[in-house]
């Protein structure tokens, strides 16, 4: 049914044979382990799509064996789970040795494309048991939370954004019980399991962990085993030792620099970018408390934890990248000789946003390229969005009906929230519509073609919180459909989709401050 070649099991050091508890390690990037099975599976959605690309059709998905084995109750043939070894810098402090504590991997796969096509993939299971790694929780997840990983992980993609992927999301039929609001009342909650998918889920903190623990041969055995296995595309093998680790970092820079690019593009939010979800490839990965900007504010976390520093705020998530990507110098440090070809390779992350930010902002505004003076005006109505509380996508769709010949502020009122704040900033937004007008008359630009091109990069649909939360308050009361329903709607997010307009409403009043609305902790 599916093809496995684990080629991570047979080129990386791991243990076998040992008991399944909770232990540090050493020596060791991962460890054999079991799933643990659940008392009733049900699969209630799965992506069609990344089915294909396993080469998985309909009836493959909902066979017994299959639905077993992502429920973590059988184990497929040629599949030899295991959980992965890895450390982190958690909100600015070293948290020492980490690992998969709620994943267990089924193995890798490759498709009937073949390796050399791009088509191995890692599969997890996140939620299936207790690993060497789980740190004192139970190894288990909440419906809740893999609901909105389902279905994030599926958005982000059909977004155009470099992510992780997800196949399955399977109730479990058991109860796990968690504090979700950290105020010591944990309550027992549907359990459920989601099967994610990536080339490699591969972490800043895998490399961080060996470097930490002075275990430097096995870092270099798994730098070259990342490169080889997945960055093969920029053939590295003929360059000279010293040159080969500079030029594979300053792609990891490059690929983290287009990431967080296009999470500000659409204003999403991770909320908990700790090095230990920075992922090698590039990718978004560990979808917790994340979020999306309704009305605009940089400041904004979608993380209770990180409410009062604000570290992960939409705003700074450029800056996180950045940090991160330097302490991931300072592990790589460790086995290069010369440690300012790395620093030099963070240059590579700064003239990539930079540039990605400049297309972007070009493209979301309308214009054909980046002027002299866009940042000035781009950045007043930032400020002025904030202040008059504006919805972030709301505005872009509608800024794309803006005639520059009569630039009509009633075109925005609906990004508005607040009726009042839009009668006190109008002068303002007046006064910023006939400077943005001008603009656009300099790209001496057909309306038609301006309004198409904004509206590719400007979603009308986003996963915004209260929806997934809608979804999640429904399934828990056993109707899954909303989960089906929005995984649909989020596949085409730049089309306006007849008699879907509830999915791109901003977010209602009711929403502002419910739980699971607006910020969320990560408890999963």
């Amino acid at each position: 049914m599916l093809n496995f070649d684990n080629r991570f099991l047979r080129e990386l050091p791991g243990e076998t044979a040992l008991p399944n508890m909770v232990r540090q390690v050493s020596n060791i990037v991962w460890s054999s382990v079991t799933p643990t099975p659940v008392t009733a599976p049900r699969l209630l959605a799965y992506s069609p799509e990344v089915a294909s690309s396993l080469d998985l059709d309909d009836a493959a998905m909902r066979s017994p064996s299959m639905a077993a084995a992502l429920a973590g109750n059988a184990i497929l043939p040629g599949s030899v789970p295991y959980a992965t070894r890895y450390g982190g810098h958690q909100f600015g402090n070293w948290a020492g040795q980490l690992g998969d504590g709620r994943a267990i991997y089924l193995g890798e796969v490759v498709n009937k494309k073949g390796e050399r096509a791009g088509e191995r993939y890692e599969l997890q299971l996140k939620g299936a048991g207790r690993t060497p790694y789980s740190r004192g929780a139970d190894g288990r997840a909440v419906l809740r939370s893999s609901i909105r990983e389902f279905l994030c992980s599926e958005a982000m993609h059909h977004l155009g954004i470099p992510t992780t992927r997800a196949l399955s999301l399977v109730e479990t039929g058991d109860r796990v019980v968690r504090d979700m609001f950290y105020d010591g009342r944990p309550a027992a909650e549907s359990g459920a399991i989601i099967c994610r998918v990536a080339p490699s889920f591969t972490r800043f903190g895998h490399f961080e962990i060996l470097a930490a623990q002075g275990e430097l041969e096995l870092l270099k055995t798994l730098v070259s085993f990342t490169v080889d296995r997945d960055f093969s595309d920029l053939n590295l093998a003929d360059k000279m030792p010293q040159e080969r680790l500079p030029a594979w970092f300053s792609e990891v820079c490059i690929r983290t620099a287009k990431m967080v690019a296009e999470w500000m593009r659409v204003g999403f939010v991770h909320g908990v970018m700790n090095t230990d979800n920075m992922s090698i490839l590039g990718l978004t990965i560990d979808y917790g408390p994340y979020g999306w900007i309704d009305n605009f504010d940089p400041g904004w976390t979608p993380n209770t934890t990180d409410g009062e520093g604000k570290r992960y705020c939409f705003g700074r998530q450029p800056e996180i990248a950045r940090w991160n990507l330097e302490r991931l110098a300072s592990a790589l440090a460790t086995i290069h000789a010369n440690g300012d070809a790395l620093s030099e390779c963070l240059d590579k992350y700064d003239e990539t946003y930079s540039n990605e930010s400049a297309r972007i902002y070009a493209g979301k505004f309308g214009f054909t390229d980046w002027h002299d003076g866009d940042a000035t005006l781009i950045g007043d109505v930032f400020a002025l969005m904030q202040r008059a509380e504006v919805d972030m996508t709301e505005f872009f769709r509608q800024l794309a009906q803006i005639d520059p010949a009569y630039p009509a502020v009633e075109v925005l009122r609906g990004a508005f929230y607040v009726e009042a704040l839009f009668q006190q900033h109008r002068a303002s937004f007046v006064d910023w519509l006939t400077r943005y007008a001008r603009r656009l008359s300099q790209d001496n630009r057909l309306t038609a073609a301006r309004i198409n091109s904004m509206n590719q990069l400007n979603p009308r649909y986003v996963l915004r919180n209260y929806l997934a939360q809608q979804a999640i308050d429904r399934a828990e009361q056993g109707d899954a459909s909303m989960v089906t329903e929005l995984l649909d709607v989020m596949r085409n997010p730049y089309t306006v989709q007849a008699g879907r307009e509830a999915f791109s409403a901003i977010r209602p009043d009711w929403a502002r401050q419910k739980a699971g609305c607006s910020m969320l902790s990560c408890s999963s």
